[in-house]
């Protein structure tokens, strides 16, 4: 079977790899370069817990399936590749430091009792217990210990490494102008330069996921781009953070490479990937005000990337209505979180028919209703 992957981040980036290591052959096109995008600006939480909303039952439960299969995924990867990144099941703590915020994390926690996983209503002084680098500010949190982080830069590296070491080829700088379509079937993939024939197309370009010519408009993955702002900073003695802090306004995220992520806005901005003032301002005030210490760390990197979201902020998985084609894309803020779900289910269903009960209420077909 001949396989061609359009877009080369964390989720194309571990199918290629997964497809290649069955022995298939596979071709991954990357617009400019791998791992570039929404997948290295994330902060690589894995906290299906921390992130469910009152409405997203379904999408925990996917986050869920996906936390519990990243040991073997990881597994997988090193054997293919050395120094893998760590799964670090740190928990996430949730922070408020006024009223509102207690309120809303009182109604955070009882939701959370009611779907029966491991939380905790704490106060302030026992949160401080916990991260002793906490604001006196802090009144009230949430501790979720199932939560846990990644490298997500390393993850990408060592997914490039992988998936080329396996016989996976690839063509960055190689941007996909369409799929090639022929009675209800897909033939393979145009570039600027080129045409490719391949028996299957996996569609998993992201924010770009609709810019995609020759799909039929009724068959085209609602995504669109939303800009998400997010600082580096440099993790030294004058802050030792211990794990991830929420606040309803940011986050903490320590990394193994000595760093401090501190993100993200939520803009809906276009393709405008442009670092803000005003942005990075709210971010570092919103950050201080929970961990003051973060004030006197160096500042590594400013960035901003786009996260995929579909119309509904659910991911878009499984066969597209064009026989052989198969979208894995619009997984918004959950990318890093749900590549291990996300690729075993599709590769499931690429190669031997099998369709997950997992996957129905996120397959593309649900945007004909």
């Amino acid at each position: 079977m001949k396989i061609g992957i359009i877009g080369g981040g964390v989720i194309g980036l571990s199918i290629g790899w997964q497809l290649a290591r069955l022995g298939m052959e596979v071709t991954l096109f990357e617009r400019h370069r791998v791992g570039r995008e929404a997948s290295r600006v994330a902060a690589g939480m894995l906290a299906p817990y921390a992130e469910v909303g009152f409405e997203e039952i379904e999408l925990m439960k996917l986050g869920q399936e996906s936390l519990r299969l990243y040991p073997r995924f990881l597994d997988e990867l090193s054997e293919d590749v050395p120094e893998v990144p760590e799964f670090d099941r740190c928990g996430t703590l949730m922070v408020g430091i006024d009223r509102d915020d207690t309120e809303r994390l009182k109604r955070l926690y009882e939701f959370r009792e009611e779907l029966e996983l491991t939380v905790e209503l704490i106060t302030g002084t026992e949160a401080r217990e916990r991260e002793p680098l906490l604001s006196p500010k802090v009144v009230s949190a949430v501790w979720l210990p199932d939560d846990a982080q990644i490298d997500n830069r390393q993850l990408l590296k060592k997914l490039k490494e992988a998936f080329e070491g396996q016989g996976g080829v690839l063509k960055e700088e190689s941007e996909v102008k369409s799929v090639r379509v022929t009675d209800g079937s897909v033939q393979g993939l145009a570039t600027a330069s080129s045409e490719w024939p391949f028996d299957t197309v996996v569609l998993a370009a992201g924010s770009w996921s609709q810019q995609i010519g020759g799909i039929p408009g009724r068959l085209r993955p609602p995504i669109r781009p939303v800009k998400g702002q997010i600082i580096t900073l440099e993790k030294t003695g004058d802050c030792p953070l211990k794990g991830i802090v929420r606040s309803p306004r940011m986050y903490l995220v320590p990394k193994e490479d000595g760093t401090i992520r501190l993100g993200a806005t939520s803009e809906e901005k276009g393709f405008d990937k442009t670092p803000t003032a005003g942005g990075q301002k709210e971010l570092l005030e919103d950050g201080w005000e929970v961990v003051p210490s973060i004030y006197d760390l160096p500042l590594v990197e400013t960035t901003a990337g786009l996260r995929p979201a579909s119309r509904d902020h659910a991911p878009v998985i499984g066969e597209s209505g064009i026989g052989g084609l198969y979208y894995a894309t619009g997984h918004y803020r959950h990318g890093i979180l749900m590549t291990p779900v996300t690729v075993y289910r599709l590769i499931e269903e690429i190669t031997e028919g099998t369709k997950s009960d997992l996957l129905r209420p996120f397959r593309p077909r649900r945007f004909d209703r």
